[in-house]
């Protein structure tokens, strides 16, 4: 559908593929030792006047440490306008670096802590900013739209951020204005806007490593196993995989549809990291992984990210104490990202997407 795309170059999607073998995971602890890390975290916080910003995708332990410590846990949207509308001093970001520089772009006086700063994002590495600003440039009639998983740096290239629970309403806004658009960096994300909005975009052709990994051929089998369950598929995901869904959406609207439909059984396409809270939200209904690999293919995510993954007690508390993993960005990037990010806020809070205070 797109008139124009721009491929990602192989050797940048072996580098992609190699960040996330090379992802560490917390190590292994005892339910002791858990106990005592989240006793000496809640003590931390309340020293530091700091809260807790997590992404559905963290850990289920981090995800309760968050709600029970008067922090959040939410998508990216509420992420950026929690932190931005909160009275801490300081913020933990639980998630990925791109999560904890829009948390500093809109808080500047606040510090901004990450339990490891090497959490990155395929969509992010996939979208480096020199290429993308020399893509821009061949047509500089378009409006420039980023996913907020993307780098501060590609961010302020942009006229415009959005995320997966806010960018359908922002380019259908952007199509009655009579805007052409670049779109970066999820191609699956920007081919089902398309779809849904009937505008062509020429898109930057990135992808997710979790949602790329979804599968048709054993989505499926996997429904014809459970006919009484309702798919849901995350819109990172391949058009094959989201052509057999029930419901598409952001994770707060797979959430949502777990909570709110009538359905008991539900086979989800996302990271398992959303399980915690469809799981607390709904804990009677029944929900099953989507397969992640094929005949000839091995997973690498294997349905959660594995920069998600890094997140750990451990690492949070010890950031805590020692408050060394900063997010820092230089202050002339820092203006012009900003433009795009509080468009997309200012948007999402007129059209009632966000909570305001």
């Amino acid at each position: 559908m797109s008139t124009s795309q721009q491929q990602i170059p192989l050797q940048l999607v072996g580098r992609i593929n190699q960040l996330a073998a090379q992802a560490p995971l917390p190590s292994p602890l005892s339910a002791e030792d858990k106990q005592q890390l989240k006793e000496r975290i809640k003590l931390l916080l309340k020293q530091r006047n700091a809260q807790i910003v997590a992404h559905y995708y963290v850990d289920a332990e981090l995800q309760a440490l968050a709600e029970e410590t008067g922090g959040i846990v939410a998508d990216s949207l509420e992420m950026a306008n929690f932190g931005a509308q909160s009275n801490a001093d300081m913020l933990v970001v639980c998630g990925v670096r791109f999560m904890g520089e829009t948390a500093k772009m809109l808080s500047p006086e606040k510090v901004v802590l990450m339990p490891d700063l090497n959490a990155t994002c395929s969509l992010d590495v996939g979208c480096p900013a020199d290429e993308f600003a020399a893509f821009c440039a061949h047509h500089p009639d378009h409006t420039v739209v980023v996913y907020a998983n993307t780098s501060v740096e590609v961010k302020a290239i942009a006229d415009w951020v959005v995320t997966s629970g806010n960018a359908l309403q922002i380019v259908r806004h952007l199509k009655a204005q009579g805007e052409k658009i670049i779109w970066a960096p999820d191609q699956h994300l920007g081919h089902w806007i398309e779809k849904e909005t009937g505008i062509e975009m020429l898109r930057w052709m990135g992808h997710c490593i979790v949602h790329d990994e979804f599968k048709a051929f054993e989505l499926e089998q996997l429904k014809r196993e459970h006919p009484d369950a309702k798919v849901l598929v995350h819109p990172e995901s391949a058009e094959s995989v989201v052509a057999l869904a029930d419901v598409v959406g952001s994770t707060k609207v797979l959430i949502n549809a777990v909570q709110t439909l009538p359905d008991q059984k539900f086979i989800v396409a996302t990271d398992h990291g959303i399980f915690y809270k469809m799981r607390q939200l709904a804990p009677h209904k029944k929900l099953i992984v989507a397969p992640t690999d094929s005949k000839t293919t091995q997973c690498i995510s294997c349905a959660h990210c594995p920069w998600m993954a890094m997140n750990g007690l451990q690492n949070l508390a010890d950031v805590l104490e020692k408050c060394d993993q900063r997010i820092e960005i230089d202050e002339a990037i820092r203006v012009k990202a900003l433009r795009s990010v509080e468009r997309m806020l200012d948007f999402s809070r007129a059209q009632g997407l966000v909570k305001v205070k």
